[in-house]
């Protein structure tokens, strides 16, 4: 396990973090890269699977969404993927046992570092790959074969494609509005021809008939 973060949902904001992984305060830089792609993901979270694993380089995302927290961490390839997600469980709902009622008033990145002491634990309990221990949270795990697995260009993209659709969307919206103010204003003016033509042809019966008379 490369990298853990904790970040709140509604903004994406990091709360926690494992120190090893925390590029912002020294740690290995070649995972500035990788903590990058962490925060856009934590930016593209609206609509999002609540569980989901995203693929980068050599390294997979998994990132388990629990109540208003968002757990996420960088694994190898080859870490057996029910573990990332029981160790993503694990600290997300420890994490909101002690901290639910602060969350949504911190206002700055890394609030809650001395959480960093259970992922610690939690890492040591689900790092370690060994027969034994994998066979004693075995019965603890949850079923991963149907959680999502996409590309990390697919999510950090995917905004970008619904502004696009959404952009077109109120460009067809505009021109719809602008046809229809266009037909009213046709409407009006056929009307004022109609009535203008109709007066005119009475107008010219009448001179005829009074022609006529006289």
């Amino acid at each position: 396990m490369e990298l853990t973060l904790i970040a709140r949902v509604r903004d994406g904001l990091i709360l926690a973090t494992s120190i090893e992984g925390n590029n912002d305060r020294g740690g290995d830089t070649s995972m500035v890269k990788y903590s990058n792609q962490a925060k856009m993901l934590f930016k593209k979270l609206a609509g999002a699977p609540a569980q989901q694993t995203v693929e980068s380089g050599p390294y997979v995302f998994h990132y388990a969404i629990i109540d208003s927290v968002c757990a996420l961490v960088l694994c190898d390839r080859n870490f057996p993927r029910k573990a990332a997600f029981q160790y993503l469980n694990d600290i997300g709902r420890e994490f909101l046992n002690y901290n639910s009622s602060k969350i949504d008033s911190v206002v700055r990145p890394y609030h809650f570092l001395d959480f960093d002491k259970y992922i610690q634990q939690a890492k040591h309990k689900y790092g370690d790959q060994n027969r034994y221990t994998m066979n004693a949270v075995s019965n603890e795990l949850q079923d991963v074969t149907r959680i999502m697995v996409t590309n990390i260009e697919d999510v950090i993209h995917r905004g970008e494609a619904l502004n696009i659709l959404e952009n077109r969307a109120s460009e067809l919206s505009g021109m719809s509005k602008k046809y229809r103010e266009d037909a009213k204003a046709l409407n009006r003016r056929s009307t004022i021809f109609k009535v203008a033509v109709s007066v005119g042809i009475v107008g010219f019966l009448f001179l005829i008939f009074r022609f006529l008379i006289l």
